[in-house]
């Protein structure tokens, strides 16, 4: 064959294998939309059901658990393809030990509105709504306001945090440390070579979202949150390893506690009542720690990293899930790193492509 029908041919098939690649990122990125199972009555919760306006003139579904006059608030925002259900044997333990908390689903997912496509940054411009929108109620505290995110979430959360002055504290659950790493393992699992195809894959995927990976991986945003963060992860954790929460713990500024927990995998938790108390004991103090920075006192700044056992008398025989489906388990991609499985990379790179 001639030269150059040889590189047309070369030209061809490199066009055709990416082209096949970058409809299966379509494909493949499109968040699953839970059906709704549950609400705060089920848990003999006082709640209402919230809409709240977000950006591109898209609306949130939320349920609003009120708490005392100034008491702690948070914003709780789930994972993947989950919803604010999932979350709710979390936040029930918080309503009743005296937090308002306001539990919202992304767009794409849950109750809320449909968009052209689903992305941690999208996550976090929902999480960053539905925080104003708390902020702006009667009897709530704005400087007491703290966020807390699972997954995806988590990622999110900590995005938002990162360059707002306004958050009281963060809580992270089970996040990723860097969506282009996840990425690679997705990719090496559908048997895709990083280089070229791999890494134009993931410069579309940036483009599509109009963030790099580099910006918004909680790797980095840690670094720029002013505030109080834990980082709490499933010491059994086959989704996304607990070694991705010590990375994000070591790019802190000083100002996170890293908690391991044991007994827990990234979507069922030993005891909710056990993560719930550890959260709310956090945000009592990060409350705490804020008050007296506005007054006499400023704060302490100290880096934890501890195991938590769960308390067994209440745990219960089968914890609820966090997302109530299951994953494949954690990988090794070729270079020898911790991988995920491909359904959790979609979920974790940060974009769902249209």
């Amino acid at each position: 064959m001639p030269p150059l029908e040889m590189a047309a041919l070369a030209l061809t098939v490199t066009a055709v294998t990416a082209g096949a690649a970058l409809a299966g990122v379509h494909l493949g990125f499109r968040p699953p939309r839970m059906t709704p199972f549950a609400n705060p009555a089920d848990f003999r919760l006082p709640h209402r059901a919230v809409r709240i306006p977000t950006a591109k003139g898209k609306s949130l579904f939320g349920w609003l658990l009120p708490g005392p006059a100034g008491a702690p608030a948070a914003v709780v925002m789930h994972g993947w393809g989950a919803n604010a259900d999932t979350l709710l044997p979390l936040a029930a333990p918080l309503a009743r030990s005296g937090h308002t908390v306001l539990l919202v689903d992304a767009r794409c997912h849950g109750r809320s509105d449909d968009d052209t496509y689903a992305a941690m940054p999208r996550f976090a411009e929902d999480m960053e709504a539905a925080m104003d929108w708390l902020a702006a109620q009667p009897d709530l505290a704005p400087c007491r306001l703290a966020l807390i995110g699972h997954s995806v979430g988590a990622g999110a959360a900590l995005l938002v945090a990162s360059r707002r002055t306004d958050v009281a504290a963060v809580i992270s659950l089970s996040a990723f440390d860097h969506p282009e790493r996840v990425m690679r393992g997705m990719l090496a699992r559908l048997r895709l070579p990083y280089r070229p195809l791999g890494w134009l894959v993931c410069r579309y995927v940036e483009w599509v979202i109009g963030h790099r990976f580099d910006a918004i991986a909680p790797v980095t945003t840690i670094a720029a949150i002013p505030c109080p963060v834990l980082i709490g992860h499933g010491a059994e954790d086959k989704v996304v390893p607990s070694a991705c929460a010590a990375a994000i713990h070591a790019r802190a500024a000083g100002n996170a506690r890293l908690v391991i927990l044991e007994g827990t995998s990234h979507e069922r938790p030993a005891s909710f009542e056990t993560l719930a108390r550890l959260v709310a004991d956090f945000l009592m103090a990060a409350c705490e720690k804020g008050a007296r920075r506005r007054g006499e006192t400023p704060p302490g700044r100290a880096s934890r990293h501890e195991r938590i056992r769960p308390d067994h008398h209440d745990a219960p025989a089968r914890a609820p899930s966090l997302t109530l489906r299951k994953r494949r388990g954690c990988q090794s991609d070729r270079t020898g790193r911790p991988g995920v499985s491909t359904s959790a990379a979609r979920a974790m790179a940060g974009a769902s492509i249209p």
